[in-house]
């Protein structure tokens, strides 16, 4: 018989409160899954000698004590796993650390800049939740580990879509219309190259946020069978040559830091790769990517960098974090503080960051806290071995 005077989890109080609406939250959700937790405590733990702060309780910021009471081991066994770990759990965490300040301004974020991992937001999602950039990244990565099939491909993201498949807690939450749209139209079994978007208000940052995993798959590719397929996999939601033309600058870029090229090196080559095997096929879309293909969107000012679900806009506020940035905090910070669609351009600077800096330079508390962390780990395990 259960006991029907329990006391409530903390977790069941957060999901009471979020339901509600509350603002005032009792109790974190982080504290559910940190070792110096105590049973059935909301107000104390082991390591704070009184009270936790205010600020950690109402789930404003994340706990500087933090342990986490499962952590995940990671091994990288080699640089190739390791260039591999480092760019997806950088973007993972770029997102997670984006959602619950998305659709916010900049204007709100210069007054309450974003430096550690926060909850509850614009999505009411707990710590380490991350939104469907990371969800139909890691679908196109789940496809990959079985070779290139761009039906499967189309089948995952039909499964993301009515069966919950990579999200974060089971239910999907926050995707793009134009990406909607198209997985409809896979549905009704219309022939993939006509389901995506091919309009010109088309172009969100729909197929550039999940295009990263091509990166490791292609890094050995002929150049034009790698333009080929990185048309294909953004053609499925997103298919006017904008986007796509985003795309390959993207994956181009990391796959040149994958190789272990410099920052500036990285970002030249990737406008040497667009002149020689994209400008006959693009030459109608070069106008839009001019501020990054005159290899010098690095001088340009905060205030000349927009951070739109506009593909255009995202790529650039993307590439110019990376580039201006000093480290992976720096980098992730700098895109989300732009504000406005800060989980897309804070996974997509995070990718970027996390493969130049390396694993150990993400926030090993931000990786403890992330959701699913022991699924995305297995699954990039699967994908090395591919």
């Amino acid at each position: 018989m259960k006991n029907k005077n329990r006391q409530l989890s903390m977790k069941e109080r957060w999901e009471i409160d979020r339901k509600s609406g509350a603002t005032f939250l009792v109790s974190s959700p982080q504290c559910e899954i940190c070792a110096n937790v105590i049973k059935n405590d909301a107000v104390k733990c082991l390591a704070y000698k009184e009270i936790k702060p205010n600020d950690v309780r109402r789930c404003k910021k994340e706990c500087p004590k933090f342990k986490s009471k499962d952590p995940l081991l990671i091994k990288k066994n080699n640089k190739e796993l390791g260039d591999l770990l480092s760019g997806i759990f950088g973007f993972c965490v770029g997102d997670a650390l984006g959602v619950p300040v998305e659709f916010e301004s900049r204007e709100e974020r210069e007054k309450d800049e974003v430096h550690e991992m926060r909850a509850y937001g614009t999505h009411h999602q707990y710590f380490g939740t991350w939104s469907d950039d990371t969800s139909l990244t890691l679908c196109l990565i789940d496809s990959l580990k079985n070779g290139y099939d761009l039906r499967d491909i189309a089948d995952k993201f039909l499964e993301f879509y009515f069966n919950a498949l990579w999200t974060p807690h089971g239910k999907v939450f926050d995707i793009g219309n134009t990406t909607v749209l198209a997985i409809q139209q896979i549905s009704m079994g219309e022939p993939l190259e006509f389901c995506g978007g091919n309009s010109e208000n088309s172009n969100g940052n729909g197929s550039l946020m999940r295009i990263l995993p091509l990166a490791y798959y292609l890094k050995d590719t002929g150049s034009f069978e790698k333009v080929r397929i990185i048309e294909e996999v953004s053609s499925l939601t997103h298919a006017h040559k904008r986007s796509n033309l985003a795309c390959i600058i993207y994956t181009e870029m990391a796959i040149n830091l994958i190789k272990s090229k410099s920052k500036m090196e990285s970002y030249e080559e990737s406008i040497k790769f667009v002149e020689k095997y994209c400008f006959d096929k693009y030459q109608d879309e070069l106008l839009y990517f001019r501020r990054l293909l005159n290899g010098e969107i690095y001088v340009l000012s905060k205030n000349e960098i927009s951070s739109s679900g506009y593909v255009v806009d995202t790529l650039e506020a993307a590439i110019w974090s990376f580039l201006l940035s000093h480290n992976y905090e720096e980098s992730i910070f700098t895109a989300i503080n732009l504000g406005d669609d800060t989980d897309t351009i804070g996974a997509l600077a995070g990718g970027l960051a996390g493969i130049y800096y390396g694993f150990d330079s993400i926030n090993n508390n931000w990786i403890q806290c992330l959701a699913r962390k022991r699924d995305i780990y297995e699954l990039l395990l699967s994908f090395n071995k591919k």
